[in-house]
């Protein structure tokens, strides 16, 4: 059997699963795997049901969950795996990775890659120990280059992310509220602190854009909150390495405030799943793969005895260790139907306003209203 798969188009994101597609033979194996690519813009924005008219598999992003259960171009994991399976993802899953992709009473997707956003900083341009409180991180910008990362949806990612830092879990639990009103306001005054004093060299950059530019230039020494990508922990030709550490706190013994990002694998309703695929799939997950075929292969694992693992972080500088507190108390982004239309919107805000120097208790109302539309659609 021959499945068509589309992931997105970075070697993390490709890497691993086309190597792992290339030891299928379907004659012996009875199915082969064919991975197509889009861009980083795509996968965050595309509308998923447009997707899985056209792949069997389809790697995507937890917000776009409400979206496919919407248009039930998903086939859910209870109806393919056995309850105690998806019991020992659950246990055996870093963080929320998992659990981003229930919606409706149902998983929707397996965790194939675990990120979210952390600090990133050249230790060979910052003095000492990173900051480690949004306090820090602002004083810091008062004497060095420190970028944030706004462009595209990280505008939205970004404030969402510093809001947890100043909240609790319990703060959100009204559905009808995006963020909470007070903590929102801070953020948005921290941002509008530190936006100002970013260098433009990377503001319209993406994450992959900053890290880049990062490595091979001297005018950013940090970003506070970017999407960790383990192949820039370590030099490559004339590329610097990047230091990767937990999301800043308002507090020493706070919460480190991130956003999740990772991706999932989704199972088109097209797909004509035979126990050949789920056997696939299921390698992917193990214990084994997790903490030695897919750091190999330039990805990052969902399986947290891979992030804890002195081998895989003997490779990669303790890019895992370094972050994983982080990613064990990420925030989950709003994932209803219309989720990505608003994160799209609410970031152009963001970002916009900031820029404008607009004021902030304005900004905040249009966040809430444009969420309260979303939700409302």
């Amino acid at each position: 059997m021959h499945y068509r798969g589309l992931t997105w188009d970075h070697p993390r994101g490709y890497s691993a699963l086309m190597a792992a597609s290339g030891t299928l033979d379907e004659s012996t194996d009875g199915l082969s795997i064919t991975w197509d690519k889009h861009s980083l813009e795509g996968f965050e924005a595309h509308p998923i049901g447009d997707l899985c008219e056209r792949y069997d598999l389809v790697v995507f992003d937890h917000p776009h969950v409400g979206e496919a259960v919407a248009a039930g171009c998903l086939q859910p994991l209870e109806s393919l795996l056995a309850a105690s399976e998806i019991a020992a993802l659950e246990r055996n899953t870093i963080g929320p990775c998992l659990s981003s992709y229930q919606f409706d009473g149902l998983h929707w997707g397996l965790p194939l890659d675990a990120a979210t956003q952390v600090m990133a900083y050249r230790a060979d341009l910052h003095e000492g120990p990173p900051p480690v409180t949004w306090d820090d991180v602002s004083e810091l910008s008062e004497r060095k280059p420190v970028a944030l990362s706004l462009a595209g949806p990280h505008a939205a990612l970004t404030f969402q992310s510093v809001v947890a830092s100043l909240t609790r879990p319990e703060d959100y639990a009204d559905p009808e509220q995006f963020v909470p009103q007070h903590a929102g306001l801070a953020a948005l005054d921290l941002l509008a602190r530190i936006a100002s004093r970013s260098p433009p060299s990377v503001r319209d950059a993406n994450p992959i854009g900053i890290l880049a530019h990062m490595a091979t230039h001297r005018d950013v020494v940090l970003c506070p909150l970017i999407y960790g990508y383990v192949n820039y922990a370590v030099a490559s030709g004339p590329a610097h390495p990047i230091t990767f550490a937990n999301a800043p706190r308002a507090m020493p013994d706070g919460r480190p405030g991130s956003t999740l990002g990772g991706t999932g694998i989704g199972i088109s309703e097209r797909c004509s799943v035979t126990p050949q695929l789920l056997t696939h799939l299921g390698w992917l997950m193990s214990a084994e793969t997790q903490t030695g075929f897919i750091p190999a292969h330039d990805g990052q694992p969902s399986r947290r005895s891979a992030w804890l693992d002195d081998s895989v972080n003997s490779r990669w500088a303790n890019f895992y260790r370094n972050t994983a507190e982080t990613l064990e108390r990420a925030h989950v982004r709003p994932r209803h139907n219309h989720a990505i239309a608003f994160q799209t919107s609410a970031a152009a805000l963001i970002r916009e306003e900031l820029r404008n120097k607009r004021e902030h208790r304005a900004i905040l109302a249009g966040l809430h209203t444009m969420f309260e539309k979303s939700r409302h659609v």
